[in-house]
């Protein structure tokens, strides 16, 4: 049955929403609910669209805006500062699954021929950009260490690809000199970002700042512009897309920009979606075997290039378990690329179906795993140790602590931390003494213990974390975190299982909504902080303030106030 765009486009739309409203009495991930309805109405199921072009426009249209968003929202001084760890990680993860996927698939298939292998290896050790990065925006980890690993290993992986696709044409008679131009394209591609970023885009979005649409149309010109320009140097565009966002992302104007961008992006990426929906063929006793041991190949190289890595860098269980977890699927670019293989009669079509069923599978299965990567860590940490990998030893502060034992416990170190750490440091100095931490943030933790006080590295939602931090000792305990920043746990829950280690403490714990209060009074909190309350306060001050013509005073007191700060976490 053919029909118009439009027709097409709403019956994508229609499709998706039922089946991810249907989704939701079971709590299954949203890309599920985008991956069956694609399928189902698509040239492989009941055929209602079958001429997938303009979807296809659509839905690379939701890829660069994403893709966009993404650069926004990067902060690349933490990139950078993470970057022995995201260089080490993607130099072994690329190369050692690329090299161990050459050998796998040269000797098992399922094609003949060792370029057909390395053509699968590379496949194989691609990563989906759009399906990681969105879950974990939707799980709020992008700024995690994890997230932040696995963003620079991902992109690494797009520049991989890129040089890659370069030489494809001449994989049989390799030249230096095809490599050499693509990462020629790649400089002037940055370098053009760059300057444009740095000295003509300021001055143009300076003036036009008092008028929001023009700020959002003239963000999306860019976008598309370099998009364009990526398109025309041969790169990919959704690279251009990225690199544009990352030259904008300090601009004052940032936020107001991702928030509108963000229910236009949310459209297109489900097209997008449902378009890689429509591509899954009808599978077959053969190829769901080879599905399965494809996709079991890529897992395994996974967890063999990145866990070690990272853990051999005193990362933690955490960091290098979660990243190697994120990263556990395949690229859509790897599609593509077997796609290029097949046109230039490498690759046949027989490995492209099975790539295909792999990319659903781990789509799928990675979305689970992403989405429940803390109950994973919580089952396979004790086997690590058991394995004698454990997770961070106890420095020399932890064993001076468990001699002495501290007097006010701080679960989780955040921004309201930072700020109380800060404000203890300044007016109450001594109380530093009596004082530690509980985190599983590594860099916090070397911060912390450069400025004199103790930590203990762990999830605070765990019983045994908190038993070997002592907390059964402490005359005080204040968590500061919200119910979205715990994972795996709530304020309710860690307040039952702190009362029940140390009965005695005085206990503070954090509440977004004014009913939650007497909730957590209820199961025994000693104080429930509200922080909507404070900022309404602050806020009423301000409007005070405004009404007298001194916000200028106002905003000079709180200059003063930042500039004289030092905290752990600025």
């Amino acid at each position: 049955m053919e029909h118009g765009l439009i027709i097409d486009v709403a019956l994508c739309i229609i499709a998706a929403w039922v089946w991810a409203v249907i989704c939701q009495f079971p709590k299954h991930p949203l890309l599920l609910a985008y991956l069956v309805p694609g399928f189902a109405i698509g040239p492989h199921g009941f055929r209602w669209v079958t001429k997938d072009e303009s979807i296809k426009t659509i839905s690379e249209i939701g890829l660069i805006l994403l893709l966009f968003l993404i650069g926004l929202e990067m902060d690349l001084k933490k990139m950078l500062g993470s970057g022995k760890a995201i260089f080490l990680t993607a130099t072994v993860q690329i190369f050692g699954c690329v090299g161990l996927g050459w050998l796998f698939f040269g000797l098992l298939g399922p094609g003949a021929g060792w370029l057909q292998a390395l053509y699968l290896g590379v496949a194989a050790a691609m990563s989906s950009t759009v399906i990681i990065v969105k879950l974990l925006y939707d799980k709020r980890e992008l700024e995690t260490l994890s997230g932040r690993i696995t963003v620079g290993v991902l992109v690494l992986q797009d520049l991989f690809v890129i040089l890659f696709l370069a030489i494809q044409p001449n994989l049989k008679d390799p030249q230096v000199a095809p490599l050499a131009l693509a990462f020629g394209k790649v400089i002037l591609l940055v370098g053009v970002a760059y300057g444009v970023g740095r000295f003509l885009l300021p001055p143009i979005f300076k003036f036009v700042q008092r008028q929001p649409e023009l700020v959002m149309v003239g963000a999306l010109a860019w976008c598309f512009a370099m998009a364009g320009f990526a398109n025309y140097l041969g790169l990919s565009r959704e690279m251009g897309a990225l690199i544009a966002g990352v030259m904008v992302s300090t601009f004052p104007y940032t936020l107001d920009v991702v928030a509108k961008v963000t229910s236009i992006r949310d459209f297109f990426v489900t097209l997008f979606f449902v378009d890689l929906g429509m591509q899954i063929p009808v599978p077959t006793l053969n190829f769901i075997l080879w599905m399965l041991i494809f996709s079991a190949f890529l897992v395994g190289s996974r967890l063999l290039t990145v866990f070690p890595v990272l853990y051999r860098m005193r990362l933690g269980h955490r960091v290098s378990l979660l990243s190697a977890v994120n990263l556990c699927q395949m690229s859509e670019l790897s599609l593509v690329l077997l796609t290029l293989g097949l046109s230039s009669g490498d690759v046949s079509q027989n490995s492209i179906s099975i790539a295909a069923f792999a990319f659903a599978f781990l789509a799928v299965d990675s979305t689970y795993a992403i989405t429940k990567n803390e109950i994973i860590l919580r089952k396979v940490s004790p086997w690590l140790t058991k394995l004698h990998l454990p997770d961070l030893p106890a420095r020399e502060s932890d064993t001076v602590f468990m001699q002495r034992p501290a007097r006010i416990f701080l679960l989780g170190f955040s921004w309201t931390a930072s700020s109380l750490l800060e404000e203890i440091t300044r007016e109450k100095p001594a109380l530093l003494n009596d004082l530690v931490v509980v985190d599983y943030n590594p860099q916090v933790s070397e911060r912390l213990r450069t400025r004199g006080v103790r930590v203990v590295y762990g999830d605070i939602s765990q019983r045994d974390t908190l038993h070997h931090a002592g907390i059964e000792h402490a005359e005080v305990i204040v968590c500061s975190l919200p119910d979205m920043v715990l994972k795996g746990a709530s304020n309710r829950r860690l307040l039952r299982q702190l009362r029940d280690l140390s009965p005695a403490a005085q206990i503070v714990v954090h509440a977004e909504k004014i009913a939650d209060v007497r909730q957590l009074y209820a199961e025994g909190a000693n104080y429930v902080t509200l922080p909507r309350l404070l900022e309404a306060t602050d806020l009423l001050k301000v409007l005070d303030a405004a009404e007298h013509n001194l916000l200028d005073e106002k905003r000079k007191e709180q200059a003063e106030q930042l500039e004289e700060r030092n905290e752990v976490i600025p």
